[in-house]
């Protein structure tokens, strides 16, 4: 068996292949992850304020004030 060396040149060249290679779904995707990720955190930072509200409505304390 004939055992060649691994270059720098080799490595850097298998490199870039494979980051390239990847580059393009991952660009194409790109808004299609960022529009989930908006719908998700504008979904739970919603249900957060509706829960706290509520929470909110429920342990406040209503004074009432009567004049004498």
């Amino acid at each position: 068996m004939a055992h060649e060396r691994i270059t720098r040149d080799d490595l850097e060249a298998e490199l870039r292949a494979t980051v390239v290679g990847t580059e393009g779904p991952v660009a194409e995707r790109r808004s299609l992850f960022l529009a989930g990720a908006v719908v998700v955190v504008a979904s739970v930072v919603t249900v957060a304020w509706l829960v706290g509200r509520r929470a909110g409505q429920r342990r406040s304390t209503v004074v009432e004030v009567r004049r004498i």
